[in-house]
C-alpha cells in the first residue's frame, strides 16, 4: 500500500508540474529513456532518435509518414546517373536553422551543412571527426564510409555523391535518423569559442520543434518551430516525460498526464484495449531481441560453447513469460516480413545437447560468464531483467554460472560498445525494412570498430555476403544472398535470436493526425490535439 501511495504521489506531482508549465496546445509523450545525446550521428538508441532526430532535425530524404517509401525532405529532388553510381541532390531553399542560447544562425541551410554532416563521419582528417570522442556506430556499421567515393558541392544548393559502386541501400541509408543534417556554422562557432559540448547539449536543427529545456531523467521540453519548412506544427509545446517504468507510463496515460506513451508492457494490453479513451496501435514484428556473445572473451571464442549456451535457453518459455502473447520466437535476426528472412534459427532447446557440447569443449562445471541486461524496457524486449533471470536459470541447469550485470541506459550502451561484457541482451527495431539494416548494424566487421557489433564477431565470408547484398538489385537473387548469410549465423552463433515482438503504442483519442511509424519511432511534426 505504501508503494502504491508513493506511486500516486509521484504521478500527482508530475501532473501538477506539467500543468503549471503547459501552454496553448501541449502534447505530452511518456518516453521510456533519456537520450544519450542530442546529436543523432553519435547516438544509437530509439529514445535518442525520437528525442533528437525526429523532433529537432531533418535528413536529405525521409520516409513518408507511416510508410517505408522514401520522399523528399531537405533535398527537394534528386537525379541518379544511368549506371547508378552518381546521385545529385537539389536542396531546398529558404530553410532556417534554429537558434540556441549561445548561437544565432546568420544564413540558411545549404550544401556546406550536408558536406559537414557526412564528412565529419566519413573523413578521419575532418577537423570535427573527433568531436565528443564519437565512434559513429551507424555510419560505420552500414558501410557508408566505403560506399561513398566522394561528395562534391556543385553549388550552394546542389550536392553530388559518387559511389564506389551502384548500391541499392544508399537512399534508405541516408534516410535514417543518424544522418540528420547539422549546422556547420554552429559547429564552427562552438569549437572556436572552446565550447564544443554545446553542439550536443544545445542542438540546432531545421526540424519541427526547438529544444527549450532538458532535465535529465525527468523531462524534455520543446517549442514549435513556427518557421518550419514543412509547415508550423499544430501543437505549441511538446514535452517528453521520461518514464522508464512501464507501469507508471500506463498510469500516466490513463490519467491523461500524457497523451502518447512508449510501447506498453504485455501485461497492460487487455486493460488498455478496454479503455474507451485510448487507442492501442500495434506494429507487427519489425524488430529483434537478441542475446549476444562477446567472441573476444574466452571461452566464448569457441563456437561449441556458444552453441551450447544457445541450446540451453528455453526461448519459448522466455516468450511466454516476458512477451505474454505479444511476441514470437525468432527464427533469425532478420524480421520475418523482410526479404530473405528464415524461420529456423537452428538452436532448438536441448539441455542434454548443451551439456554434451560443453563437455566436448572441456567445460563441465567451471564455466562462469557475465550476462548484461538492459535497465529499460525496449520495444523488442519489454523486460530484460526478467529475461536475464530466465536465461541464468537455464544456464545453471546445464552447469554454467552467470552473474547479471546492468548499468544506466547510456552507460550500458557505452560499456557494451566497448566490449566489457561476456554476453549481453540487446536488439533493435528495423530502421528501413531492409535486411541489410539489422545484419550490418549488429554483425558487420565495420561495426566491431564502430561499436554497434557488440558480439565483436568479424567473419570475412559473411562480410562478402553483406557487400553482395548491397549491390544486388534483383530481389530474388538478393533474398538468396541474405538466406546464405543467415545460414552462416546458424553455424557460427555470434548471437541468439530470442524474439520478435508486437509493439503496442497507446494513444489517447484526443490526439489527432497521429501516424504509427512502421519502425516504431515517434514523429509529432503533424500531430494535433483536440482542445
Amino acid at each position: 500500500m505504501k508503494s502504491l501511495l508513493l506511486l500516486r504521489a509521484a504521478i500527482l506531482a508530475s501532473s501538477v508540474f506539467l500543468a503549471a508549465n503547459a501552454s496553448a496546445k501541449t502534447l505530452v509523450y511518456c518516453s521510456e529513456a533519456s537520450p544519450e545525446t542530442f546529436t543523432p550521428m553519435i547516438g544509437t538508441a530509439d529514445s535518442t532518435m525520437d528525442a533528437a532526430a525526429k523532433t529537432i532535425f531533418n535528413r536529405l530524404v525521409e520516409f513518408k509518414p507511416g510508410s517505408t517509401e522514401i520522399g523528399p525532405a531537405l533535398a527537394e529532388s534528386w537525379d541518379v546517373s544511368p549506371d547508378g553510381n552518381v546521385y545529385t541532390f537539389h536542396l531546398r531553399h529558404g530553410v532556417k536553422f534554429h537558434s540556441s542560447a549561445h548561437f544565432t544562425p546568420t544564413r540558411d541551410f545549404n550544401a556546406d551543412d550536408v558536406l559537414y554532416t557526412f564528412d565529419r563521419q566519413r573523413d578521419a582528417n575532418s577537423p570535427y571527426h573527433k568531436l565528443a570522442n564519437a565512434s559513429y556506430e551507424y555510419f560505420n556499421a552500414l558501410g557508408l564510409g566505403s560506399m561513398v567515393d566522394k561528395i562534391e558541392k556543385v553549388d550552394d544548393y546542389t550536392v553530388r555523391f559518387t559511389l564506389t559502386a551502384p548500391n541499392v541501400t544508399f537512399l534508405s541509408g541516408i534516410a535514417l535518423d543518424y544522418m540528420s543534417i547539422m549546422s556547420l556554422e554552429q559547429t564552427q562557432k562552438m569549437v572556436a569559442a572552446g565550447t564544443p559540448e554545446l553542439i550536443d547539449n544545445e542542438p540546432v536543427g531545421t526540424g519541427p520543434f526547438m529544444l527549450e529545456a532538458y532535465m535529465r531523467d525527468s523531462q524534455i521540453r520543446y517549442t514549435a518551430n513556427k518557421d518550419y519548412w514543412g509547415g508550423a506544427p499544430k501543437i505549441d509545446t511538446l514535452i517528453f516525460a521520461i518514464t522508464p517504468e512501464p507501469t507508471v507510463r500506463i498510469e500516466r496515460i490513463k490519467a491523461n498526464e500524457c497523451q502518447v506513451a512508449a510501447a506498453a508492457p504485455p501485461s497492460a494490453l487487455a486493460e488498455l484495449s478496454g479503455n474507451s479513451d485510448i487507442s492501442l496501435l500495434q506494429l507487427q514484428g519489425q524488430n529483434i531481441g537478441v542475446l549476444g556473445f562477446n567472441v573476444e572473451h574466452k571461452p566464448l571464442d569457441d563456437v561449441k560453447v556458444r552453441t551450447a549456451l544457445a541450446k540451453a535457453i528455453n526461448r519459448q518459455a522466455i516468450v511466454d513469460s516476458v512477451y505474454q502473447g505479444a511476441g514470437a520466437v525468432a527464427g533469425s535476426v532478420v524480421p520475418p516480413a523482410q526479404l530473405g528472412a528464415v524461420k529456423d534459427a537452428g538452436i532448438d532447446y536441448d539441455p542434454e545437447g548443451a551439456r554434451k557440447l560443453l563437455a566436448e569443449a572441456g567445460h563441465t562445471s567451471d564455466l562462469s560468464v557475465t550476462l548484461w541486461a538492459m535497465p529499460v524496457s525496449r520495444p523488442y524486449n519489454p523486460n530484460a531483467r526478467r529475461m536475464a533471470e530466465l536465461i541464468q536459470a537455464d544456464w545453471a541447469a546445464v552447469g554454467v554460472k552467470s552473474e547479471i550485470v546492468t548499468y544506466e541506459w547510456a552507460e550500458y550502451l557505452k560499456r557494451t560498445a566497448a566490449g566489457e561484457h561476456d554476453s549481453f541482451l540487446l536488439g533493435g527495431s528495423s530502421d528501413n525494412g531492409d535486411p541489410d539494416n539489422m545484419l550490418s548494424y549488429l554483425l558487420s566487421c565495420d561495426g566491431v570498430a564502430g561499436g554497434s557489433n557488440r558480439s565483436r564477431w568479424c567473419d570475412r565470408d559473411f562480410e562478402k555476403l553483406l557487400d553482395e547484398g548491397r549491390v544486388t538489385a534483383d530481389t530474388t537473387k538478393r533474398a538468396e544472398v541474405y538466406r546464405q548469410a543467415q545460414e552462416m549465423l546458424k553455424a557460427k552463433v555470434p548471437v541468439v535470436p530470442i524474439a520478435h515482438s508486437i509493439v503496442s503504442i497507446p494513444v489517447r483519442k484526443s490526439v489527432l493526425n497521429y501516424v504509427l511509424d512502421p519502425f516504431g519511432r515517434q514523429n509529432f511534426a503533424h500531430v494535433d490535439i483536440a482542445e
